[in-house]
């Protein structure tokens, strides 16, 4: 039996979420997935949304560090974790106060440079879930990338490039 005060709905509760190392209070519907809440009031429209039921990875952030399908969570199941997204991973600078600056993430770079990408529908999910393989698993060989991307759909058939990609950022790391 649910006690009363681990109720909520059916309407907009507070909540205050770590998003890319911000703090974030807002109100939302407890039906709401973490894939929505980033999508829509937080504007972080780089996690995408293909299937909405934890199929194709495509909506992939990380959960304290761990790849995890942010249409197979609901936002006000986060609580205290940290959550990071693809636009997370670059790191944002501010120069003499006025122009921001990005510093993509190593991963965001070697896709870039391997030309890991076509369509981008998947991109930010594969990104998302190599890099998250790397920071737990700087050497990581083929098949446990093959294994961290098992997972994602790609139409376009990138997972030649994708694995290049990785592959060089783990064989410079080991």
């Amino acid at each position: 039996m649910v006690s009363a005060s681990a109720r909520s709905g059916p309407d907009a509760v507070p909540v205050t979420l770590t998003i890319n190392g911000e703090a974030r209070s807002l109100r939302i519907e407890p039906r709401m997935t973490l894939a929505e809440l980033l999508r829509g009031p937080l504007g972080l429209t780089g996690t995408k949304m293909a299937c909405n039921r934890g199929a194709c990875s495509a909506c992939t952030v990380w959960l304290d560090g761990v790849a995890v399908c942010a249409c197979m969570m609901l936002a006000i199941e986060v609580g205290a974790r940290a959550v990071t997204t693809i636009e997370g991973l670059a790191q944002c600078e501010t120069i003499e106060g006025l122009a921001r600056s990005e510093v993509l993430h190593p991963v965001q770079e070697a896709f870039i440079a391997h030309d890991a990408l076509q369509c981008g529908f998947c991109t930010p999910g594969m990104i998302m879930s190599c890099a998250a393989l790397l920071e737990h698993n700087p050497a990581a060989n083929e098949a446990e990338i093959r294994s961290a991307i098992s997972g994602h759909l790609c139409r376009c058939g990138t997972y030649p490039h994708v694995i290049a990609a990785t592959l060089s950022l783990a064989s410079r790391e080991s």
